[in-house]
């Protein structure tokens, strides 16, 4: 595993001045053992800006929950072949899902909050994927989320998913990109996206705790809108919350 040379908070300030290309280079550069999550349209732009830098060392990995829309499974094939990359598809433990189906019930999310469903079907798995890797890389946005995700910083110790006595480091190469910079990024280039995307949906995650959003909302209000807003976070990126 590569050592951090610098503090990353100095490091940060330090990429961020840099463009999102730059700064997956450098993360490439540094990492043997490098991975990017992906499930939605920025992650297909790290995918498809790392395959232009060094299209032999890109490692992908996709968390698939079993409450996915029909399009994201068609999307996540779509990339593999586009790309002719490997996908290593992350699921969830069998026993643990039937276990709170069977308490629960298949939508209990509704009446409770989305947090065990998501630490059952995203964080385990997601835990599990990062303990075999030194660094990971994500689509994270600073406008992404209104009360969660406008300070996240280009690089970062991730101290919540760090094997023990070992370290994680995060890289959010978009951290400083719009909305409008990613979509027109996919456009320039050619870039596969979700199908859901031309039908009004922004954020996409699992089925049932996502629908598309109207004029003038803010595209997290598609996610878990029975919750409170500025808390949207479903746990994969919770060091957003517990700062």
């Amino acid at each position: 595993m590569a050592e951090n040379r610098l503090n990353t908070v100095d490091l940060d300030r330090q990429l961020s001045e840099q463009t999102p290309q730059e700064i997956i280079q450098y993360a490439l550069e540094e990492f043997d053992n490098i991975a990017i999550s992906f499930s939605g349209a920025e992650d297909v732009v790290l995918i498809d800006m790392a395959c232009k830098i060094n299209p032999g060392k890109v490692q992908v990995f996709s968390l698939d929950t079993g409450r996915l829309h029909a399009e994201t499974y068609q999307f996540i094939e779509k990339v593999r072949e586009h790309y002719g990359i490997e996908i290593d598809v992350v699921f969830p433990e069998a026993a643990a899902v039937n276990k709170m189906v069977r308490e629960k019930g298949l939508f209990s999310f509704y009446k409770e909050d989305h947090k065990e469903c998501c630490s059952i079907r995203k964080i385990g798995p997601l835990r599990r994927k990062l303990l075999t890797v030194d660094a990971w890389i994500t689509g994270q946005r600073r406008d992404q989320s209104p009360g969660t995700r406008t300070s996240i910083p280009v690089i970062q110790d991730d101290k919540a998913f760090a094997r023990p006595d070992d370290s994680l480091t995060k890289f959010n190469p978009l951290a400083n990109w719009t909305s409008a910079q990613v979509w027109n990024y996919i456009r320039s280039n050619n870039v596969p996206y979700n199908a859901l995307h031309d039908k009004g949906f922004v954020s996409i995650g699992c089925e049932p705790c996502t629908r598309p959003t109207g004029p003038g909302q803010h595209e997290r209000e598609g996610r878990w809108w029975w919750e409170e807003a500025t808390l949207k976070e479903c746990g994969l990126h919770a060091v957003n919350i517990n700062k």
